[in-house]
């Protein structure tokens, strides 16, 4: 019934490649739902009727399911059931609130029943470094630090080859690779990278369980392409600072801090939010000499002049605080009166950047915090790149045989009420004959 694969007497480099997984043709499932997204962003709750007619048979009344329908299954489960339900919440919940008061975490549920979350390092990681408008030193230790620190026993670096060195990524990289103990530095650039990182090239480099770093859109393509295969940390696009201020701030900072993240990318985003009319003017009489003073004047230009990046006027901090969450910046500064406070207030950012004295650039290369942060919104659900990236959470589970045997009814009942019967049987083999 089952086939064997015998790896007895083999050499094998990457067991990956022939233990046993099922196919799964991602690329083809995508084309198939593409029409599907775009219908439902086109037409809504039409091309929802249409598709639940199509694949489920029927249509809903309501596509939210009503309150009183929720009300209505529960007082209409099983009593048995539900004590299953009910129980098995109960333990979930309680791992779940150690796991929040502290990682790693034990919990003993019962006598015997217990549940344990370790920290588990990456085995192998995959760091990008970008060589392209700038050659990134820093994002080696911003990808290297924590990797170490978390543990990681494998750590391998990707930047670009670059003409003017022989064909060997820009000094700068090295030199950090160097000072950070590293010596498995590949120079590839691009997509292609990605992809030696994913798959491992005979006689180069041996693949990896997950690639972290920043791009251009073509890396961007490549750790979206191959996502599943590998862990990834984000799909980061270009650059993002936005400013909230008010007529506190110092038009001078505001333009040079703004001006700092333009100059990364013509596709950077650099956006003020202000409820001051003149700081917004003086900011704007600010940017053109210092723009002229520096030396990548036109790629900052670009940046500053394209539809990414604007002014925002708004009536007060309050409105200023509900656009700069709906934006989710990568990098924010708080530039105002009592920045800490309204700081404070602030839910979705990479990093928060408080008071005048606390720029983007700082944390770009020696706050101490990350500055591999989520971009294009990302950061309402996403984190930057820390510790915690580079490692994994895994349950330990040990019950005894009075434990099992206790909680046995409640496994057995929830297996059956889901139809899942060989799940049940497991558990009833255990019981004592």
């Amino acid at each position: 019934m089952l086939r064997t694969i015998d790896l007895r007497g083999t050499a094998v480099s990457d067991y990956a490649r022939v233990v046993p997984r099922a196919g799964l043709d991602v690329d083809a499932a995508v084309e198939t739902v593409r029409p599907i997204v775009a219908a439902v962003a086109a037409r809504g709750a039409a091309a929802l009727a249409e598709f639940s007619e199509r694949f489920d048979r029927v249509v809903p009344e309501s596509f939210r399911v009503p309150r009183p329908a929720i009300d209505a299954a529960l007082a209409g489960l099983d009593p048995q059931v539900r004590r299953a339900f009910t129980e098995s919440i109960r333990r979930r919940r309680l791992v779940a609130e150690a796991e929040a008061a502290s990682v790693p975490a034990r919990v003993e549920l019962a006598p015997g029943a217990v549940v344990e979350q370790r920290l588990v390092p990456v085995r192998r990681v995959g760091l990008y470094v970008p060589g392209g408008l700038a050659p990134l030193a820093s994002s080696v230790l911003m990808n290297v630090v924590p990797a170490q620190v978390a543990g990681v026993a494998s750590i391998a670096v990707a930047s670009p080859p670059q003409a003017a060195f022989g064909g060997l990524p820009h000094p700068n990289i090295l030199a950090v690779c160097a000072l950070l103990g590293v010596d498995e530095v590949y120079a590839v650039g691009g997509a292609q990278a990605i992809a030696m990182f994913a798959y491992g090239v005979d006689g180069v480099c041996a693949a990896v369980d997950m690639v972290t770093g920043p791009g251009n859109i073509y890396v961007v393509a490549a750790k979206r392409l191959l996502r599943g295969r590998i862990g990834i940390d984000s799909e980061a696009g270009p650059t993002e600072i936005a400013i909230l201020a008010d007529d506190s701030a110092d038009p001078r900072f505001v333009a040079a801090d703004l001006i700092s993240q333009a100059e990364h990318d013509p596709m950077a985003a650099s956006v003020l939010v202000t409820d001051s009319v003149e700081l917004a003017d003086a900011v704007e009489a600010e940017l053109e000499p210092q723009v002229a003073a520096t030396k990548h004047a036109d790629r900052i230009r670009t940046a500053l002049g394209g539809q990414q990046s604007a002014v925002v006027l708004v009536d007060d901090l309050d409105q200023g605080l509900d656009v700069v969450n709906a934006y989710a910046a990568e990098h924010l500064e708080v530039q105002t009166r009592d920045a800490a406070s309204v700081a404070a207030r602030v839910r979705n950012a990479g990093a928060v950047f408080i008071g005048p004295y606390s720029p983007v650039s700082l944390g770009d290369y020696s706050a101490g915090s990350t500055h591999v942060l989520p971009t294009a919104g990302c950061a309402c659900h996403s984190s930057g790149l820390n510790v915690h990236s580079f490692r994994k959470q895994v349950h330990y589970i040990d019950y005894s045989r009075a434990a099992l045997l206790d909680v046995a009814d409640i496994v057995e009942t929830f297996a059956a009420a889901e139809d899942l019967p060989a799940h049940g049987a497991a558990i009833t083999v255990r019981r004592p004959a």
